[in-house]
């Protein structure tokens, strides 16, 4: 791949290529199960783990560590951004979980969050797992509209390196969403629509991420911390105790030491 030709496409094009890219690993995850009616506990857990482990990598190292180097280059209060933005990003995803309507896998309907509503369990359900994949497509848009102010081979590595991490946590994430909806009840097309559809989200949040970088380029610290801190709100809030649901809790941890490991290999090796 000749990456200094990458280097002269729009940020906002390169964000969005790259989460389709992970929409399309959400589909494909989405899509087993239509060769799965189930899915094993120590499975489900192990998947969640790794997102977890994926998420919590890519926090600090494609989004923290970079919002602290910027705001030194920029003569900035060092440590303000990474913090200001860290806990506004988690602020932000701790007030939509307050008001969208939605349910978390496994539960029942009167266990729904947010604003009280007759929608179906269904509807419920899908918004839920939506809502985990907004701070998603938003990091990569944030990363890749960084290339505005650094359009450098590392700032471009850092945003490839991100949305091929979180579309590998997002090919297992696809199959723990469509087939649990499975079992729920749901036929397999009608399962796998809502799991795909659910990945929808990240190329429009990675468009708005984008292109409020663009715009708003003194911003682009704090709107890296942003994307850490609410992404950290969604491993804290809904995937770890997701995947210590059951007696196998070993296995998630070992999922997210794993998927720790991988994101960080990914980062400092090829970063």
């Amino acid at each position: 791949m000749n990456y200094e030709n990458l280097l002269q496409y729009n940020p906002i094009l390169l964000a969005l290529l790259a989460t389709l890219f992970t929409y399309l690993m959400t589909a494909m995850g989405s899509a087993m199960v239509f060769f799965f009616k189930t899915i094993n506990k120590k499975i489900l857990n192990s998947m969640l783990g790794f997102a977890a482990g994926v998420m919590i990598a890519a926090s600090f190292w494609s989004l923290l560590k970079p919002s602290i180097e910027m705001a030194e280059e920029m003569n900035m209060v060092v440590w303000m951004p990474a913090i200001l933005g860290f806990l506004t990003g988690g602020g932000f995803l701790f007030a939509i979980d307050r008001i969208l309507p939605h349910l978390h896998m496994g539960l029942a309907i009167n266990k729904a969050e947010g604003i009280k509503t007759t929608w179906q369990r269904s509807v419920l359900l899908v918004l839920a797992i939506t809502l985990h994949n907004i701070p998603e497509g938003l990091a990569i848009g944030i990363a890749f509209g960084a290339l505005t102010n650094n359009p450098d081979l590392g700032t471009l590595m850092g945003g490839l390196i991100l949305a091929l991490g979180i579309g590998i946590q997002n090919f297992p994430e696809g199959a723990a969403v469509s087939i649990p909806l499975r079992r729920e009840g749901f036929s397999r097309l009608k399962a796998f629509n809502y799991g795909q559809l659910s990945g929808l989200v990240e190329p429009i949040a990675g468009l708005l991420g984008a292109y409020l970088v663009l715009v708003i380029t003194p911003i682009l610290p704090y709107a890296l911390s942003f994307a850490a801190g609410a992404m950290i709100y969604v491993v804290v809030e809904e995937l770890i105790p997701e995947s210590q649901l059951g007696d196998e809790t070993d296995l998630s941890t070992v999922g997210a030491m794993i998927g720790f490991a991988l994101m960080m290999l990914l980062d400092v090796a090829l970063g």
